[in-house]
């Protein structure tokens, strides 16, 4: 029999559930003064949410397993390498200037680096919406709650678990090539381009949005075979929130613009040191020929027009790219300052 807690889609509960989780983390974090957990905590919310969903929906078909565990693959992976990863490097440089400052460091400790916490509030929506979705792969199975239950298999399930691979993949090997070209200590002119970084210059965030398409679409088959209750169905049309807002975070909040500007800006003022004068004309070639987000060969990706590298491909550097002329002589502004405290 279904549990419902607070509300049948759970949303509250698992609201509830992520806000403790991360204020606890961040109590950990405050008292001992380090971030070793920092990112850990929210890798592994996703799978406190999904096994707790799973158990309180009390419906285990085939399909709701499958999503839930698939869920509980990905936040696995996730927050085993960044533990790993930071445990390796003993600290996380950016939180270096925050780490003793309470408000600045509850701000951006919940999940995303620098997000705030405005932006963790959303993650949070966008993490009920989408752990509702697998469970909810159990909520319209349930045929006491005028859903249906179609044979496990389907054209449907086939292409989201496809998805989900593909992007668990892309996000996995991405993680694994960068950590391996940093910890070889490659020249600090030359931008990442190992494996697929050659073809994106964001690939963790390219599968971790194809991974939460690839879930979505696994939910899909009680909607497309039978008929469902007017409830369910609307629980089938809200859960494309998650994806989505994967999508609007990674690429206009807390994703890309939060790497873009302050690569380029390092970058530039590199440029301006004695011995890296190619650092900046290196980068804007990389730019130019690499892909922000999708993969795409660089032989292709360069000879794209740029209406169309900012349409198809995301290429907003109008949002976060960094202008050598503007952006420039501020941050030569901000360097000269900086030089003048450390004299």
């Amino acid at each position: 029999m279904t549990v419902h807690v607070l509300d049948k889609y759970y949303l509250s509960i698992t609201l509830l559930v992520t806000i403790g989780y991360q204020l606890a983390g961040f109590a950990i974090a405050w008292t001992f003064k380090f971030d070793k957990i920092t990112d850990f905590t929210g890798g592994s919310n996703f799978f406190v949410l999904a096994l707790l969903t799973l158990l309180l929906g009390n419906t285990f078909h085939a399909r709701n397993i499958v999503a839930s565990v698939l869920v509980m693959i990905w936040a696995t992976r996730l927050g085993g390498f960044l533990l790993f990863r930071v445990l390796k490097r003993g600290s996380d440089s950016r939180f270096d200037d925050i780490r003793s400052h309470f408000f600045k460091f509850l701000g951006v400790q919940p999940f995303e680096p620098g997000s705030g916490v405005v932006t963790e509030i959303i993650y949070v929506i966008q993490q009920d919406f989408g752990l509702a979705k697998s469970s909810g792969c159990g909520f319209v199975s349930e045929i006491s709650e005028g859903g249906n239950n179609p044979k496990f298999g389907q054209g449907a399930d086939i292409a989201g678990i496809v998805l989900f691979a593909l992007g668990w993949l892309v996000e996995t090997i991405a993680d694994i090539q960068k950590y391996r070209y940093k910890s070889a200590k490659p020249p600090k002119t030359e931008p990442c381009t190992s494996g697929l970084w050659k073809y994106s210059r964001h690939p963790p965030y390219a599968g971790e949005i194809t991974v939460w398409w690839g879930i979505w679409v696994l939910c899909l088959t009680p909607s497309r075979h039978g008929d469902l209750s007017s409830s369910a169905m609307r629980a089938q049309y809200a859960a494309i929130v998650s994806p989505l807002f994967t999508m609007i975070l990674l690429i206009f909040l807390s994703g890309i613009p939060t790497a873009e500007k302050p690569q380029a800006k390092r970058y530039f003022l590199m440029s301006q040191k004695p011995g890296y004068s190619g650092a900046w004309s290196n980068y804007k070639q990389y730019v130019e020929r690499t892909s922000v987000l999708w993969l795409v060969p660089p032989s292709l990706y360069v000879k794209f027009p740029r209406w169309l590298k900012r349409t198809v491909f995301l290429e907003l550097d109008f949002i976060w790219g960094f202008d050598e002329v503007k952006d420039g002589e501020k941050a030569l502004e901000e360097q000269r300052m900086r030089d003048r405290e450390n004299a």
